[in-house]
């Protein structure tokens, strides 16, 4: 996305430029019209479907809560409201974050056009990861997670999730819908649309599918983890957009993407492959949300494990490219020294040299000089 040069004129409304322009206007507008909805008793009913959560139950309490009830959630058809309102106020931070943030910055260190939509990409995404790795880190804690690994697998199904649950979910699937309009609106290059595709298709996925197949819990882990190495490599490029020299950040999350990727691995099959596995309920019963049968384990496991090995073979891919490029960019140094012929044009050839070869500035370069004479 290039800086945008405010112009004297206005665009016309609702053409390309305008909606570019304004789209984060236009998108508020959008929002606070659910919002007004919640103030009148006759659209109340059709508003509060797209701002809270829905499909809530109240269970009694137990001896460990007697004082107070559960309330936990289930999923259903009218998340898909609650998922667009969230997409909107998504794209609205979105914006905010680029108009008060990113731009400023970049204005300021006078990036080219490529360091400048991948500065964008970075900050945006270094924002979210850390936003989601700490929420997503508070619920693990907050529901024992940590003390009890078990939990990841123990009394499947999990159909039934705490408000902070249902909402990192929920915002989860918002925040990557929202990523398909951006594209427009940041004016993405054609040739990054497929690449950006592929990547948010394989996020919503996975996370609609823990999601619908009630396996939130081992979602949870693997999202907080995926998300903390991903914000260490986005804010490894962010540290060297500002100084080229910086590489240990990238030789950090090189290490923790391998890791990564392994503990993925292990916690998948773990869950899916011993836990689920063992169950005693292994029918297939869509009104209890019970999907643990062997096809669906399979299915999961696969997907894992071909998501995995598909990020393996772009990371090595990734780092086979960034050693080409550190070899080339060493390769003038290997390069012969000039032959002395003369004292006076071997000093002016050491002048306007750099490491030991002559540049094309050089006032005695017999090419610079056939040029000017042609």
């Amino acid at each position: 996305m290039a800086i945008r040069k405010k112009s004297t004129k206005s665009p016309p409304i609702l053409s390309h430029e305008f909606i570019l322009q304004n789209h984060a206007d236009i998108v508020s507008c959008v929002a606070m019209v659910f919002l007004l909805g919640l103030m009148f008793e006759i659209t109340a009913k059709a508003a509060i479907i797209f701002v809270t959560l829905q499909y809530n139950v109240t269970l009694p309490a137990t001896e460990e809560q007697a004082t107070e009830s559960a309330s936990l959630y289930y999923y259903g058809i009218k998340d898909l409201a609650t998922v667009f309102f969230y997409m909107l106020v998504a794209i609205i931070i979105h914006a905010i974050i680029q108009e008060y943030v990113l731009d400023k910055i970049n204005r300021r260190m006078h990036f080219s056009k490529t360091k400048h939509s991948k500065f964008n990409e970075s900050g945006q995404l270094s924002a979210f990861y850390l936003f989601s790795c700490i929420w997503g880190t508070f619920i693990l804690v907050s529901e024992n997670y940590m003390s009890d690994p078990t939990i990841l697998w123990r009394a499947y199904p999990h159909n039934l999730m705490t408000f902070q649950m249902k909402f990192f979910y929920i915002s989860q699937l918002a925040y990557w819908f929202h990523a398909f309009p951006e594209l427009y609106f940041q004016k993405t290059k054609k040739e990054d649309i497929p690449r950006q595709l592929v990547y948010i298709g394989l996020y919503l996925f996975h996370i609609a599918g823990a999601y619908l197949l009630n396996l939130n819990h081992l979602g949870l882990v693997l999202l907080v983890l995926h998300y903390f190495v991903e914000f260490l490599f986005h804010i490894s490029r962010l540290f060297y957009f500002s100084d080229e020299k910086y590489q240990k950040g990238f030789s950090l999350w090189a290490v923790l993407f391998v890791l990564g990727r392994l503990l993925t691995l292990i916690l998948s099959v773990l869950t899916v492959g011993f836990g689920l596995a063992r169950a005693e309920n292994q029918k297939l019963d869509f009104s209890a949300g019970n999907f643990n049968v062997l096809a669906v384990r399979v299915a999961v496991l696969a997907s894992i494990c071909i998501t995995q090995a598909f990020m393996m073979w772009k990371f090595i891919n990734f780092q086979l490219r960034r050693w080409r490029e550190h070899s080339t960019l060493q390769a003038p140094t290997v390069k012969k020294k000039p032959t002395v012929t003369k004292g006076r044009s071997s000093r002016k050839g050491t002048e306007n040299g750099v490491n030991g070869t002559v540049t094309s500035n050089g006032a005695d370069s017999p090419r610079n000089r056939k040029e000017k004479s042609s």
